[in-house]
C-alpha cells in the first residue's frame, strides 16, 4: 500500500473520531452549520462534521446562583444589606445561547437587581417577617425577564439580613417596650377578672343571709389555724343596732359611776 493512501486512511480515520460526540443525559448540543442553527442534539452520541459544523454545549441541571449582598434602602429610609440565593435551569439550550452571550452572568446581574427593586418596596418589618412573600414576589419577576433566555427560575431564597449597629440596639429597645407593654395588659386584665369575680360573688353572698352566715364561720375557723397572736374577730354591726336604737338620737349617753 503507498504510503500516501496510508497517510489519507489515517487523516480520515483521525476526522471520524472527532466528529464523534457523546453527550451526558444533562446535556444537549446546540448544533451550528456553517454558522446558521440547526437543532438541538443529545443526550448520546452524535456525529459533528469538522469545519462544517460546530456545536454549543449547555448543561440542563439546576444551578444555584449566590447574589452578593446589596445595599437596599427600605421604604421605611432604613439601609440594609441583604444576599439571596437563586435556583434556576436552562429549558431552551437554543434560547440560551442565541438570545444571550452569557445566561448565567445576565442572569446573576437581574437577581441584583431584582432584589434591590422589589425590597426597596417594603419596609424592614415587612423584610424580617414576610421572606416568603418577598421571595415569590422576587422569583417571579426574575422568571419573567429571563422566560426570552430559556431559563427558568425555580426559586429564590433571602439569606442574611444585616442591619447597622445601631438600628440594631433601637429594635432590642422597642422589643423590650413591646414586652413590658403586653406584660402590663395582661396584669390590668388579670385584675379586671379578678374585680369582675369579687363582685359576682358579693351579690351572690348579699342575696342570702345563710351564705353572709357560713363565709363568716368560714373566715373563723380559717383564724383558728392562723399561729399569729394577733386575731382580729369581726363582729357584724347588725348585733349593735338594737342597742343603738335604744339610745336613740336624741338621748345622750350616760357614762356609768
Amino acid at each position: 500500500m503507498p504510503y500516501a493512501a496510508v497517510v489519507v486512511i489515517v487523516i480520515c480515520a483521525l476526522l471520524v473520531f472527532s466528529a464523534i460526540k457523546v453527550l451526558n443525559e444533562y446535556e444537549r448540543a446546540v448544533m451550528f452549520t456553517l454558522g446558521r442553527f440547526t437543532g438541538i442534539r443529545g443526550p448520546g452520541v452524535i456525529l459533528l462534521w469538522p469545519v462544517i459544523q460546530r456545536m454549543s454545549k449547555v448543561d440542563l441541571r439546576v444551578i444555584v446562583l449566590n447574589v452578593p449582598k446589596q445595599d437596599v434602602i427600605t421604604r421605611d429610609n432604613v439601609s440594609v444589606k441583604v444576599n439571596a440565593v437563586v435556583y434556576f435551569r436552562v429549558v431552551d439550550p437554543g434560547k440560551a445561547i442565541i438570545q444571550v452571550a452569557n445566561a448565567w452572568e445576565a442572569t446573576s446581574q437581574v437577581a441584583q437587581t431584582t432584589l434591590r427593586s422589589v425590597l426597596g418596596q417594603h419596609e424592614l418589618d415587612d423584610l424580617l417577617a414576610q421572606r416568603d412573600k418577598l421571595n415569590a414576589d422576587i422569583q417571579r419577576i426574575l422568571d419573567q425577564s429571563t422566560e426570552a433566555w430559556g431559563i427558568k427560575v425555580a426559586n429564590v431564597e433571602l439569606k442574611d439580613v444585616d442591619l447597622d449597629e445601631s438600628m440594631v440596639r433601637a429594635m432590642a429597645r422597642q422589643a423590650e417596650a413591646e414586652r413590658s407593654r403586653r406584660a402590663k395588659v395582661i396584669n390590668a386584665e388579670g385584675e379586671k377578672q379578678a374585680a369582675q369575680t369579687l363582685v359576682e360573688a358579693a351579690q351572690a353572698l348579699s342575696q342570702q343571709s345563710s351564705s353572709l352566715q357560713l363565709r363568716y364561720l368560714q373566715t373563723l375557723a380559717d383564724i383558728s389555724h392562723d399561729k399569729s397572736q394577733l386575731i382580729v374577730f369581726p363582729l357584724p354591726l347588725d348585733l349593735f343596732r338594737p342597742l343603738m336604737g335604744a339610745l336613740g338620737p336624741d338621748r345622750p349617753a350616760q357614762s356609768g359611776s
